[in-house]
Formats: structure tokens, C-alpha cells, sequence
């Protein structure tokens, strides 16, 4: 059909708007950004480099640094509050004698006398059995676990324990030991194997405390069958430090 002269024509087409039609350009100029930015950063270097990534255990490693210097400093301070606090001292022999007594008990002071050391260390990481009918090894039978720290622990203080070190720190009444994975962490510290405990007390007693203990008899098997590290020293004196950490409680609040 034909128009006629005076009938309007078709309108013109006009653009329609869609927001779609913005998000997508607005994807594609961000992701230009993104290379553009990357590609500065690097200058032909790789940027995902182990060098240019703090890895975890830098981090922990670093904090326990920090964690053992700040012990350190704590037990210079009590030794000056110490020697301040004796200074004036009109305390009676009695009082003297009792407090040190605390002391004691606490583990805040050095202790001396003769000992047993247990040393625990990881199996070979590529261990086979070493007895018939065992299976082959899953890798957490090849390391040391916290149980196997605390079997010890407990043990010595069930075998009369005057006082016990693990690695280079007393331990108190407030001590947990605990591990993370292979690593040990106590009181803010980290330690991998080999552990070292050592308890002051009466040799034979605390060699029967851990023959008769459980959970060793357990690690035991083990030993046997995979290699797993187990070795006992007896020492005619040895001095464990006293624990120079804070001994304040501290427990959670509920929220107001």
C-alpha cells in the first residue's frame, strides 16, 4: 500500500538504553584496568613468587620469636621486682620461708636435683613396618602427637615430678600443651621435633611411671613397628629454670 503525500513518514529509530548494555562495558574496562595494573606491578618479573608471599609459618615462627623475647624481658623485670621487694624486707624467717615455699610450688624458681629426660622424635617419613602382619604406615603413624606429649607429662607427674621442662620452658599449673599439625605451641611458643622433657624427681619412680603408663605402652607399639623416636636419659642433678611468664588468670566475659 502507498502513502499519501501528507501522511507522516516513519519515526526515526532511537537509541534504546539497557542498563545490561553498561554493566558489560563497565566488566571489560575494569578487567583492562586489572592487566594494565598487573602488568606494571610486574615488569617481566613473576609476582606469585615464594619470595614475594609471607607464608603462615613465617608469621608464627615470627610471632614466637617475638612471644620468647618478651619472656625474656618479663623475667628481668620480676628479678628487679624481686630485689626491690627484698631490699626493705622486714619479713620474719617464718614468712621468708613460707613464701619461698610458694614459690616453689608455683615454679616460678629455679630448681636442682637429679632427673630423666624422654626425647621424641618423628619416624622416617618414608618408614616401612619393621614387624610382620603390621600395615604399611599412614603419615600421621609416623609423627608425634599431642597425645603423646601429654602421655609423658602426665606420666612424670604421676611419677612424683618435683618439676618438668618441656624444650626450654617450666611448666605450671596453667600449662597446655597442645600441638598444631607437627609443631608444638606452649605458653606462645613453637617447637617442632625432637621433644625434650625433662622431670627432676626420684629416677626409679619416674622410670616405673612410665613403664606402667597406658597411653605409652601404646606409643610403644608404634616405636616398634614404625620407628617412631623414644629415648629415656637419666641425669644425677640437673637445674630447671624457674617459669618467668606472667602467671595472671585470664577467662572470657560475656558481652554486656
Amino acid at each position: 500500500m502507498s502513502n499519501s503525500a501528507d501522511s507522516p513518514g516513519p519515526a526515526p529509530r532511537r537509541f534504546a538504553f539497557r542498563p545490561i548494555r553498561l554493566l558489560t562495558v563497565a566488566i571489560f574496562a575494569l578487567a583492562g584496568l586489572i592487566f594494565w595494573i598487573s602488568f606494571n606491578t610486574a615488569q617481566g618479573t613473576n609476582i606469585r613468587s615464594d619470595e614475594s608471599m609471607l607464608r603462615l609459618s613465617d608469621l608464627i615462627q615470627a610471632r614466637s620469636d617475638k612471644n620468647a623475647a618478651l619472656d625474656e624481658k618479663t623475667a628481668r623485670m620480676r628479678s628487679d621486682v624481686d630485689a626491690l621487694l627484698h631490699r626493705d624486707d622486714d619479713r620474719s624467717a617464718a614468712d621468708e620461708e613460707r613464701l619461698r615455699a610458694l614459690e616453689e610450688s608455683a615454679g616460678t624458681q629455679k630448681l636442682r636435683g637429679s632427673a630423666v629426660t624422654v626425647t621424641l622424635t618423628d619416624a622416617p617419613p618414608n618408614a616401612t613396618p619393621k614387624v610382620s602382619g603390621v600395615p604399611d604406615p599412614q603419615p600421621n603413624d609416623l609423627v608425634i602427637h599431642q597425645q603423646d606429649l601429654q602421655a609423658v607429662v602426665n606420666a612424670l607427674w604421676q611419677g612424683g615430678a618435683e618439676g618438668i621442662r618441656v624444650m626450654d620452658q617450666r611448666l605450671i599449673s596453667t600449662s597446655a600443651v597442645r600441638c598444631v599439625g607437627n609443631t608444638l605451641i606452649l605458653q606462645g611458643r613453637v617447637y617442632s621435633p625432637p621433644y625434650k622433657i625433662t622431670a627432676v624427681g626420684e629416677v626409679s619412680a619416674l622410670r616405673d611411671a612410665l613403664l606402667d603408663s597406658p597411653a605409652i605402652q601404646n606409643y610403644q607399639e608404634y616405636v616398634k613397628a614404625y620407628g617412631l623416636g623414644w629415648q629415656v636419659d637419666e641425669h644425677d642433678s640437673v637445674t630447671l629454670p624457674g617459669y618467668s611468664g606472667t602467671v595472671d588468670l585470664h577467662h572470657a566475659r560475656p558481652a554486656d
